[in-house]
């Protein structure tokens, strides 16, 4: 199909060249932590992953998949390495079950291939219209919760706490003073409707972070640096047909389709990009961007490329096409020579944009029906399980196996489509494997 003049549709879609690049580096900003994060920790594995190879290897793969997002699918979705999936990666199969990290890409590869063949057949597509539409909106609620938790502990305004699990952190501790500050700032802005308030409010609280001695500059410090060569194609399949790969393959598996699924739902609702029957549009081009993401950020060195739930702080910054997807990857692939620059950027300036979109995400609680329970408990229930669990996934699980159920009891069976009996089925089945 050939592409109109205005590639992206801007006009279309109610918004404009300049409000997209904002949002696609707002977005950035609130994902750029993962530039550090991790090659910090699949760096520590060691034995030839190296942390300036997963640097690299996240920033192209990153860059790759968002761009793939923006060009195939025209949604303002970034991609990069997921959280939870690197710690499993490094916890868990390398220094826990204690497979080499060449085994552990090869199961990421492996399961970027089934990703691709779930994403040509509208397998992944039909789970996400499976979803109920009260759901969906509790996806959305659900994220911004948990995204505001991101950023709180990001922050250190939430800190652990021995007795009570979490509690606020100390005002004396330097960043959770200048996440306050920024939160503030962001939320005047938002009030006074400045362009961009979400990217300036980053910006102005980093350099705010200089006198507090939370934005530092290393030693030695230059703008630009060259970027160390990746792992190309560094895979061990020896493994590849014994039980415990296929446990490693499958929890990868299950993990980026739901987490991906959900962040696809709940940035899109909360844009306003589902269409009135509840699907995303171009919703199997989305998932095929993820599914090669992941393939490519296997073969350059890195664990499962993801839909990040940060893309949320670029829609409430206006983002609403590809463009602000393309403006991400381009970032992503500036970061290759400018990562001192970014990286300068602390995560106290970038939380305080988590915490508000966080309250941005909320308005889709308006649209569920708490007076219908079979339709409110699922909804409540979706919401409290994603901060709380701390995983998007186990949030839609619980939600669908308690909507499933309730409208069982209730006689309400017809409400359910079959899909979404075998999910329930799917995700209980799971929940009891785990234990």
């Amino acid at each position: 199909m050939a592409y109109k003049s205005d590639v992206f549709a801007l006009a279309e879609h109610g918004t404009t060249i300049r409000k997209e690049i904002a949002a696609g580096a707002t977005t950035f900003l609130t994902m750029a932590y993962i530039l550090a994060v991790n090659p910090g920790m699949l760096g520590s594995i060691g034995n030839g992953m190296t942390p300036g190879a997963v640097f690299t290897a996240t920033a192209l793969a990153s860059a790759i998949a968002t761009l793939l997002m923006a060009f195939l699918a025209n949604l303002p979705i970034a991609l990069a390495p997921g959280m939870g999936l690197n710690a499993f990666f490094t916890y868990t199969v390398v220094f826990g079950m204690g497979y080499s990290w060449q085994t552990a890409l090869a199961a990421v590869f492996v399961e970027g291939i089934i990703f691709v063949i779930l994403s040509i057949i509208n397998v992944r597509e039909a789970i996400i219209g499976a979803i109920p539409s009260t759901l969906k909106k509790a996806v959305a609620a659900g994220i911004g919760l948990f995204i505001a938790l991101i950023g709180l502990e990001n922050a250190k305004i939430v800190v652990s706490s021995p007795a009570t699990l979490v509690t606020l952190g100390a005002f004396s501790n330097k960043e959770a003073l200048l996440g306050i500050i920024g939160l503030a700032l962001i939320a005047f802005l938002y009030v006074r409707k400045i362009p961009g308030s979400i990217l300036a409010g980053i910006l102005i609280t980093t350099l705010i972070g200089i006198p507090l001695g939370v934005t530092k500059f290393p030693e030695n410090w230059t703008l630009v640096s060259l970027p160390a060569a990746p792992l190309f194609f560094k895979f061990d399949f020896t493994e590849l047909f014994t039980f415990n790969f296929f446990a490693v393959l499958f929890t990868f598996l299950f993990v980026d389709i739901f987490d991906t699924i959900g962040t696809l739902v709940g940035v899109t609702t909360q844009g306003g990009l589902i269409d009135k029957d509840g699907f995303i549009p171009r919703g199997k081009q989305a998932l095929l961007s993820d599914a090669i993401g992941t393939l490519a950020g296997a073969a350059l060195g890195t664990s499962t490329v993801t839909s990040y739930v940060e893309s949320a702080a670029g829609v409430a910054a206006g983002g609403k096409t590809g463009l602000t997807a393309l403006t991400a990857g381009v970032l992503f692939l500036a970061a290759l020579v400018l990562s001192p620059l970014f990286l300068l950027i602390p995560g106290a300036a970038t939380a305080p944009a988590l915490i508000f979109v966080g309250f941005m995400m909320m308005s889709s609680i308006s649209g569920i029906n708490f007076t219908d329970p079979t339709e409110g408990i699922p909804a409540f229930i979706t919401i409290i399980a994603m901060p709380f669990f701390y995983s998007i996934g186990d949030g839609i699980a619980f939600g669908i196996i308690a909507y499933t159920l309730l409208k069982l009891v209730s006689g309400k069976f017809k409400d359910v489509s079959v899909l979404t009996y075998i999910l329930c089925v799917v995700f209980i089945a799971r929940f009891c494997i785990k234990g």
